[in-house]
């Protein structure tokens, strides 16, 4: 059964190679389920998901937190070659802009 306040990030996708549809979870990335329906994979999915959470829960593991409850600062370091940051600083300094809008602007799309 699924769990109560499931705030998880789900994902339904087709896989060719086992001719089914694959249910995912990003915080939970070591698990996957199949089924023959993409309404199945995603209700497999989070039963597996609720199952290995309550196994964490009984043992007093850490469980993972959301991704939608987690507050993100809106700031990370990206490391690019020299050649990519000088190329990125010159647009940005012939369009008039920031490199942190052309970055971001980049990154967006």
């Amino acid at each position: 059964m699924a769990l109560k306040n499931d705030h998880y990030t789900y994902r339904v996708t087709w896989s060719e190679n086992d001719t089914a549809y694959v249910g995912l979870c990003a915080e939970f990335p070591s698990l996957s389920w199949l089924a023959t329906t993409p309404e199945s994979a995603l209700k497999g999915i989070r039963n597996g998901v609720a199952d290995v959470v309550n196994d964490m829960r009984a043992n007093k593991e850490v469980i993972p937190e959301p991704i939608a409850v987690k507050h993100y600062s809106g700031k990370f370091m990206v490391r690019v070659p020299p050649e990519v940051h000088r190329e990125l600083a010159i647009k940005a300094a012939e369009a008039g802009i920031s490199l942190n809008r052309i970055a971001s602007s980049k990154l967006s799309h």
